[in-house]
């Protein structure tokens, strides 16, 4: 498949443009509602399919249908990222006003990462091609766990990721609306939302090292793979938003991945040596697994309404009130040096104290009384007499 450089311009500058639109759009926090995630997640698919449409037009059938089968593919293992997200924000109690901007930086960083991982999977298979059998053997493995495992789910009081960050990182106790970081008493401190990101970052990451192997299972052009990722992942915002209170009833989606899993691991293993197995008909074995688990769920959950996951009984985190919020300093400021009054010269913070340095530990714990501030957030000191 030649594609021209400018192509890849053209499809980066797309992407690029579409997410600025998305950013312009949700630039004020407010709950997404399922209307407007329904509307978003129709906008998304119909990209994808159009530039499914033109990879078909340009390249050819053959071309066309692995780009469709790697999209296929690269959304149904979204739907579990979906679920994970759920599972994540609502441990945290985040509230719905925030998650899209969490979500959006988030699936921002997907495209880094698997950018990258698609490069160096491609760099791999080019010198050592070997490396597809343990592809193969990996997503048959991938697939068996998940298929018993169905029925467990993360637990993100667990996560080493969070105990990590949370080690090293000072954080805040409270959410200050959909800011990932504070300035609080001349210390700069991180909020629960950036501990989010990060989270739902290392869990993409995690999933990208399944999906990866899948799509090079049905398609070895690197364009292919890296259109078919990014137009799969631009839509998971909205996808969450509209199936974020459906997750209940998707009881037999998790057999269904893992038997694709298994399938493009078959393939995969096949393909090498023995048998390709043509293009058309891994398309359609895709599609009817994902038709049949997707039927099979809402068919024995009909009748069951939409409602959010079960929520903590004491979440972990609160939200920050008005007065707290205003009395926050500029997270970007200078560190500047004052003559201390009895003589020396001490470093002090942009708030006029001694410049603390917190210990990586516990979530630190704010005072909500403040001090006595002027106008652009400095303490005001009494004159002595």
């Amino acid at each position: 498949m030649n594609v021209p450089l400018w192509v890849w311009f053209a499809v980066i500058g797309f992407i690029l443009v579409m997410l600025i639109v998305d950013l312009v759009a949700h630039r004020k926090a407010h709950v997404i509602s399922v209307r407007e995630a329904a509307a978003w997640s129709a906008v998304w698919v119909f990209f994808g399919v159009a530039f499914g449409a033109i990879i078909w037009r340009f390249w050819g059938a053959e071309f066309g249908q692995q780009y469709f089968a790697g999209y296929l593919i690269e959304k149904s293992l979204a739907v579990d990222n979906v679920f994970v997200w759920a599972i994540i924000f609502t441990f945290f109690a985040v509230p719905r006003e925030y998650q899209h901007r969490v979500l959006f930086f988030g699936v921002l960083g997907a495209l880094v990462f698997r950018a990258i991982f698609i490069a160096a999977g491609s760099a791999i298979i080019a010198s050592a091609g070997w490396v597809l059998y343990l592809f193969a053997a990996f997503l048959l493995f991938t697939g068996y766990r998940m298929l018993i495992q169905r029925n467990e789910h993360i637990d993100p009081s667990k996560s080493r990721a969070l105990k990590l960050f949370r080690r090293y990182v000072p954080m805040t106790d409270a959410f200050h609306g959909q800011r990932f970081l504070i300035r609080k008493n001349g210390i700069l401190l991180a909020t629960p939302l950036l501990a989010v990101l990060v989270l739902v970052e290392v869990t993409d990451i995690v999933f990208a090292v399944d999906s990866i192997p899948a799509i090079f299972a049905v398609t070895d052009e690197v364009f292919l793979v890296f259109t078919a990722n990014a137009f799969a992942i631009l839509g998971l915002r909205a996808m969450y938003f509209l199936l974020a209170d459906l997750i209940h009833r998707f009881v037999y989606l998790k057999i269904g991945l893992a038997m694709v899993l298994i399938w493009v691991g078959i393939k995969m293993a096949l393909k090498i040596d023995v048998f390709y197995i043509p293009t058309p008909i891994s398309l359609a074995v895709i599609t009817t697994i994902l038709t049949i688990s997707i039927a099979a769920s809402l068919i024995k959950t009909r009748g069951q309404e939409r409602h959010e996951p079960p929520a903590p009984v004491e979440p972990p985190f609160r939200t920050a009130d008005d007065a707290e919020i205003a009395a926050l300093q500029p997270v970007w400021t200078r560190t500047r040096k004052v003559a201390a009054t009895h003589g020396g010269t001490t470093g002090t913070s942009s708030a006029g104290r001694p410049a603390e340095n917190p210990a990586a530990g516990p979530t630190i714990r704010e005072d909500r009384a403040g001090d006595d501030r002027s106008a652009d957030g400095d303490r005001q000191d009494t004159p002595r007499h």
